[in-house]
């Protein structure tokens, strides 16, 4: 979807697809590669499929699920294709840990568990329907919207910057 769109448009309306999407599923993993995915026209194969898991890496307060997702977008757009392209992977490495490093400036951590306790005040544990009707009670789907759609215009800057 590249229509003649300006750089905030564009970034505008990925934060509003992104927060949409993020309700719909409920994956930040799923969702963060979604939006790119489609937005820079990523071929994927099973990616989708394969995040189903991934959000706090299993619901254990680990990596967010917007930090895989949005990983696996780079990935594909710098990344290598075979396993002895060692100059590829290595400059793989700074669009991922740019995004990574904006990532903790905006939101303090990776961890899916200290993200929520600086947002939300407390951890959650997700995979326990109490938790996570805890978690839904303190605004959790909002506050997580909000950081997927951030989540998802890093990467968008730095595929954009490589484009």
């Amino acid at each position: 979807m590249t229509e003649n769109y300006s750089r905030k448009e564009r970034q505008d309306r990925l934060f509003r697809k992104a927060s949409e999407t993020l309700l719909l599923s409920g994956n930040c993993a799923q969702t963060s590669f979604i939006v790119l995915q489609e937005e820079f026209a990523l071929v994927d194969g099973n990616v989708l499929k394969a995040l189903t898991p991934f959000p706090g890496l299993g619901l254990r307060g680990e990596t967010c699920g917007a930090v895989t997702g949005c990983l696996m977008a780079l990935g594909l757009v710098f990344g290598r294709d075979r396993l002895d392209d060692w100059e590829t992977f290595t400059l793989s490495l700074k669009p991922a840990r740019n995004f990574c490093r904006s990532f903790v400036e905006l939101n303090g951590s990776t961890a899916c568990a200290k993200i929520l306790e600086s947002r939300l005040g407390q951890c959650f544990d997700l995979a326990d329907s109490a938790g996570w009707n805890e978690y839904i009670a303190a605004g959790g789907p909002g506050a997580c919207g909000e950081l997927v759609a951030g989540a998802v215009q890093l990467a968008a800057e730095i595929i954009m910057d490589h484009d």
